[in-house]
């Protein structure tokens, strides 16, 4: 495995890898209360934009600036905490600032107000997010990389996963004040940050700023189906709902299936999340809903697959600096489709849909260029 560990981790101490596997509990609870705190919050985002009077070019823009920052932050964040070596301070504050900004939406009476705080939320989750992968990743070299990895009265009822989130993450600091010996030592590299990470991360970082630029935010799906009558107000939560449990099941099998198989399942995951699209915008409930899915397996393609990809070619000093990275200018290519896509949903939803198709496959042979120079084996990456 380029950048990693040669050893397979069913032939680890048995010690060694049930620290590993308790450690990913712990951050799986973690991520479990903060995911029903801010995606709770981001699944009526886009109406509740729309009711304090935004428009949806706004809505689409908001939330393209919003993964832009939420991701163009966490190059600064990854690399503080690589050069720092402090990587729970600044996760704790990057889960505080990601937390606590939801049920503070129940007090914003203007959408500028409501902008402010899911823009905070998103830079929050860009704090902690490469220190999470990174924790994450060292823990995966003993458990298998891909294993591892009313409105207003709405979001002050989330205040509760909040503090729970914060209470788990606490707990799992004073159990594991380094989790990076968890790890499988690996030999030290010096890498420059963009064209010393090498060929496959800069195709990976490509094929991800593609399929990110052209998957379109739930807030504008949202919006879209309460605008046009075709989802009730109500509906939109429970549709969101299942779009987050397809994630998380679709994280499992994937990941489970990258371990056995290989890299080509990404290619497989983008393919079929970008039917997504379609299926929510030119559709009825029916289509909705099995778009909502599809969007689902689109998330945990492009935030679990691809990161678990790029844990075999960056060493462990410098991972979350490069997730950082990754994800920095996988957030700039999201930010300029999210405003091409809010522009062309003016335009009509068939220039949407043809755009965000063009844009998504596009990331397809991308991907698939690899094996010119890999065998996508579980072990080579």
């Amino acid at each position: 495995m380029a950048g990693g560990s040669q050893h397979n981790p069913a032939t680890l101490s048995g010690g060694g890898r049930r620290k590993a596997v308790i450690f990913v509990v712990l951050i799986g609870c973690v991520s479990l209360f903060a995911d029903m705190t801010y995606e709770g919050g981001r699944s009526i985002a886009g109406p509740f934009l729309g009711t304090l009077g935004a428009s949806a070019v706004v809505v689409s823009v908001v939330a393209g600036l919003g993964e832009f920052l939420g991701y163009g932050v966490r190059y600064f964040s990854g690399r503080a905490a690589d050069r720092r070596g402090r990587y729970w301070p600044i996760m704790l504050t990057g889960y505080v600032v990601n937390l606590l900004s939801v049920p503070l939406l129940a007090l914003a009476g203007a959408w500028p107000v409501a902008v402010m705080l899911l823009i905070a939320e998103r830079v929050g989750r860009a704090i902690r997010s490469p220190i999470r992968s990174a924790m994450l990743s060292h823990a995966a070299s003993r458990t298998g990389a891909g294993w591892g990895l009313g409105y207003s009265r709405s979001f002050a009822v989330l205040l509760l996963p909040a503090l729970a989130s914060l209470a788990v993450l606490a707990a799992a600091w004073l159990l594991y004040p380094d989790p990076r010996g968890l790890e499988v030592r690996t030999p030290r590299a010096e890498l420059s940050a963009w064209s010393g990470f090498g060929r496959t991360f800069r195709v990976y970082t490509l094929a991800a700023a593609l399929a990110g630029a052209g998957f379109v935010d739930f807030a504008l799906a949202a919006f879209h189906l309460t605008r046009t009558g075709i989802m009730p107000p109500a509906g939109i939560p429970l549709l969101y709902a299942l779009a987050m449990g397809t994630e998380g099941i679709a994280a499992l099998v994937l990941g489970r299936l990258l371990d056995r198989v290989g890299g080509g399942v990404a290619p497989a995951g983008i393919g079929v999340a970008a039917m997504a699209t379609p299926l929510l915008f030119l559709g009825g409930i029916p289509a909705a809903v099995i778009g909502a899915a599809l969007w689902g397996v689109g998330t945990a393609t492009q935030d679990t697959i691809f990161h678990a990809l790029l844990a075999g070619h960056v060493p462990q000093d410098r991972r979350a600096t490069a997730y950082g990275l990754f994800d920095a200018l996988r957030g700039t290519a999201w930010l300029l489709g999210s405003v091409a896509l809010g522009v062309l949903y003016t335009v009509g939803p068939v220039a949407l849909v043809a755009m965000s198709l063009m844009l998504q496959l596009a990331a397809i042979p991308v991907l698939t260029s690899i094996r010119r120079g890999s065998t996508w084996s579980a072990g080579s990456l």
